[in-house]
């Protein structure tokens, strides 16, 4: 159906031509010593299909095995038929070069390139057979030969044209179906076979049986019927035990099993008397590829299944596991995403507390007061850490914790730790990862001003940048060394990686030193502002 250029197209092209020239000689008809015959057809159509090598080996073969059977015309016959091959790779290498290869294709030109073949054929014999005797043989085979040749070879090439245009038409139906099926149960099964899968699976199968046009769809888990539609589904009930041999099969071996009530038969388990006679089950499987359920297409006894359905089917069956396994990855990043919160509040709270309680300590002596503001200070910081188990927070709440956890540093260090808070109002509804500013400003005063002898200042600033928000935390230590890879610090090594998974490479964090007088940690982050 296509312009044969690879070799293993070749060699398929040159067998099947071959064949119909053999086919053609002992198929024709007996005149004398002579065979008026369709073998042209094979040769020309095998220059045609393949080109001048492919047609003169097909006119080679058919011409050595005319010539094997004898008779006064065996040799013009042998010689006409090599020549018939090389006028239909003359014809293939014409329109290949001009950039035409559909028009090879086309009945009408390629039944008058046998023609011609047909018309050579005549003068060869004309010219090699003595006369009167070649005059005699070309009256008769003429006619008979050139309206049978033109017309087989026409007709074949139409039906190759049919042909593929049928299995184009066919696959532009598949992705059609393919593609509005996708479409239509896109998250459906995001969630898994949890509680309320049967009513996302009914709405599955009803989306399979109405695009696809089959007889029913079920799905199944390991153990029971979870969704059915379409014909039987009277008797076809959600919660039924599964007992279809043919199920327990596809479930137990992992396999795509296909019953078409003939060569393997099918006969429905719920009552015998069902009209489904043909049925496709496909497994539906999860990232280790262990089977957790199934999805069956049927077709009743008054039609077949066609492949277009059963390829689709196939093809439901892997979207739909993909699906499962998407949802999963999904679920199992939020589980992390919630681990990796919990482990920064796990990581500040031991350290910061004690360093707290030793603060309250010092303060409770001299200042009672202070020291009750320092209490509700740290009841705001934890019960802040508690409220927010979230991914996200708006920037006015990372500021009020930071500023809970400032509040206890500054009595820790009293002067000697200055704090400034350059933040417009107008960015303080930005949304970011929630925890992202804590622990940049508690490194900063933990590996920064708290090493310092003087007076120890922290800049806290922020500004868009285009569609970008950039929150800056600056110290005058200038202390900071580029850690080993992957050593930055649990909590800001966390915040960088959170910030870059989340958002992609062009987001995350950048850190500037000049020694001793410096360092500015920046976070680059999506501008996007919270609803009020």
């Amino acid at each position: 159906m296509h312009v044969t250029i690879r070799l293993p197209q070749r060699t398929a092209c040159y067998v099947v031509c071959s064949l119909f020239c053999i086919m053609g000689t002992y198929l024709g008809l007996h005149i004398d010593d002579s065979i008026a015959h369709t073998r042209t057809i094979g040769s020309v159509l095998g220059g045609v299909l393949g080109g001048p090598v492919v047609g003169l080996a097909v006119g080679l073969t058919g011409g050595l095995h005319r010539y094997s059977l004898g008779g006064s015309s065996a040799l013009p016959c042998a010689i006409a038929t090599v020549v018939g091959g090389l006028i239909g790779g003359g014809y293939h290498r014409y329109m290949i070069g001009r950039g035409k290869a559909a028009t090879v294709f086309r009945p009408v030109p390629v039944a008058l390139v046998t023609l011609v073949a047909i018309v050579v054929e005549m003068a060869i014999l004309l010219l090699m057979l003595k006369a009167p005797a070649n005059w005699h043989l070309v009256e008769q085979i003429a006619i008979p030969m050139g309206v049978a040749n033109t017309l087989g070879a026409g007709m074949f090439m139409r039906i190759l044209v049919d042909r593929r245009k049928l299995f184009e038409r066919q696959s532009t139906v598949f992705s059609t179906k393919a593609l509005a099926i996708a479409a239509r149960v896109e998250g459906l099964l995001r969630e898994g076979f949890d509680p309320d899968a049967s009513a996302r699976a009914a709405r599955l199968v009803k989306v399979i049986q109405e695009e696809s046009g089959v007889g029913a769809v079920a799905m199944t888990d390991t153990r029971q019927l979870v969704a059915f539609t379409g014909i039987g589904a009277d008797h076809h009930l959600p919660g039924t035990v599964i007992e279809s041999a043919l199920t327990l099969q596809a479930i137990e071996r992992n396999e795509v099993v296909y019953a078409d009530g003939n060569e393997v038969p099918y006969r429905c388990s719920i009552p015998p008397k069902c009209s489904l006679a043909s049925c496709l089950i496909i497994p539906l499987t999860d990232e280790e590829n262990q089977v957790i359920g199934t999805i069956k297409l049927y077709e009743p006894r008054s039609r077949l299944f066609s492949n277009i359905n059963r390829t689709l089917g196939e093809g439901i069956g892997r979207l739909l596991s993909n699906q499962i396994l998407a949802g999963r990855y999904l679920r199992q990043r939020e589980m992390l995403q919630q681990s990796e919160i919990k482990l920064l509040q796990a990581q500040i709270n031991p350290h910061f507390l004690f360093n707290a309680l030793n603060t309250l300590i010092s303060v409770i002596r001299r200042d009672p007061e202070r020291a009750c503001t320092l209490v509700f200070s740290l009841s705001t910081f934890f019960r802040s850490n508690l409220k927010r188990p979230s991914e996200d927070a708006r920037l006015i709440e990372e500021l009020a914790h930071v500023s809970s956890y400032l509040e206890i540093e500054q009595a820790r260090f009293g002067d000697r730790l200055q704090v400034e808070f350059d933040v417009p109002d107008r960015l303080q509804h930005v949304r970011l990862p929630a925890f992202s500013l804590q622990p940049v400003v508690e490194n900063a005063i933990k590996h920064g001003t708290s090493q310092l002898l003087g007076i120890g200042r922290v800049r806290i600033s922020a500004r868009q940048d285009g569609n970008d928000l950039l929150l800056c935390v600056e110290d005058n230590a200038g202390l900071y060394k580029p850690p080993a890879e992957g050593n930055d610090g649990l909590g800001v090594n966390l915040v960088r990686r959170r910030i870059a998974n989340r958002y992609g490479a062009g987001y995350g964090m950048d850190i500037e030193c000049e020694p001793e007088v410096m360092t500015r940690v920046t976070l680059r982050l999506p501008f996007s502002p919270s609803e009020l």
